[in-house]
């Protein structure tokens, strides 16, 4: 399998309110940045939809490494949220309806092509890979 690394990102002025989203894809020397807006929308949706965006373009089953500063996200998979969440009919502790559950199905089913270690990052601090992220959530948000 090929190795691709992706940061994350999701943004949203209000929340809800316009969202962003970004995602910059390294495969070897190669480097694709893209990005994409949503009108009313949260900041936990535009977080799923980096990542799922970023999954998508890729041509064929791949390894990757995904890092992101959304807790909501990297901790669904790094302490197995979902599977609970599938197993009690997509409710979550409370019993209440899994929240952007359309988002989280779609994303498990790209997971089903790709292999996908998950890595939390801090946001907003030193990482250029994820402050660039920002950058592409926030001007695809003005962008609407």
């Amino acid at each position: 399998m090929r190795e691709v690394t992706i940061y994350t990102d999701g943004a949203c002025s209000g929340n809800p309110g316009p969202g962003g989203w970004g995602a910059v894809l390294f495969y070897g020397e190669h480097k694709k940045e893209m990005s994409g807006a949503a009108a009313n929308t949260t900041n936990n949706r535009m977080e799923l939809q980096a990542a799922i965006e970023a999954l998508r373009v890729l041509k064929e089953p791949c390894k990757v490494t995904l890092y992101s500063d959304s807790a909501y996200l990297v901790n669904c998979f790094q302490q197995g949220w979902y599977k609970g969440w599938i197993k009690n009919g997509w409710r979550n502790s409370k019993k209440q309806p899994v929240e952007n559950q359309d988002l989280w199905k779609e994303l498990l089913e790209l997971m089903k092509t790709h292999h996908v270690e998950y890595v939390k990052v801090k946001g907003h601090a030193d990482n250029e890979w994820n402050n660039r992220c920002d950058e592409l959530a926030t001007g695809a948000i003005r962008q609407l």
